[in-house]
């Protein structure tokens, strides 16, 4: 199941980045709460999958991958999401077309994405799908930063003066 995987990348890159930034006590462009809030996010994914199924994890490669090769490692992150968008859009057809019943949605999934207590299956499903294609256009979007040398999401922030804006 590909949330399993994708539980890790978000925390690893968090986790190499926070250790970086305090090493050369600089502000790390704002990388490290997107990258650890995706983390909960994928966490979420997980846990709420796992009322369905007992998957396993692989966090040492991934740590290894990013060590080497942030950028190569956000880009597999990307294709794994693309991955995960196509996985659910078939999920959402086998609901669709009765091969899978549209059960009743864990509460779980209900309190995270904050979805109607009638909610089913194909609600959180399309939650889910939501969610797999920001972190899919995320991870390709900073993997071509890194390979442009512009890491900090802070550049395109509006420098209007009026309003508040800080400096790292």
């Amino acid at each position: 199941m590909l949330e399993v995987v994708a539980a890790v990348p978000g925390m690893v890159g968090g986790l190499i980045r926070h250790i970086k930034s305090l090493q050369g006590m600089r502000h790390d462009g704002g990388w490290i709460g997107h990258l650890l809030r995706e983390a909960e996010n994928e966490r979420m994914h997980l846990m709420t999958w796992m009322e369905i199924s007992k998957p396993t994890g692989f966090f040492a490669v991934f740590s290894l991958l990013y060590m080497v090769s942030p950028r190569t490692a956000h880009r597999v992150v990307g294709y794994l999401e693309e991955e995960a968008v196509t996985s659910y859009t078939h999920f959402i057809g086998e609901i669709d077309a009765g091969r899978i019943e549209n059960v009743k949605a864990p509460e779980i999934a209900v309190a995270y994405w904050n979805l109607d207590p009638e909610s089913t299956l194909r609600d959180v499903v399309l939650a889910v799908r939501a969610d797999e294609a920001l972190h899919r256009d995320t991870n390709h979007h900073f993997s071509d930063r890194i390979r442009a040398k512009r890491e900090s999401l802070f550049e395109d922030m509006d420098t209007d003066s009026n309003k508040p804006h800080i400096k790292y």
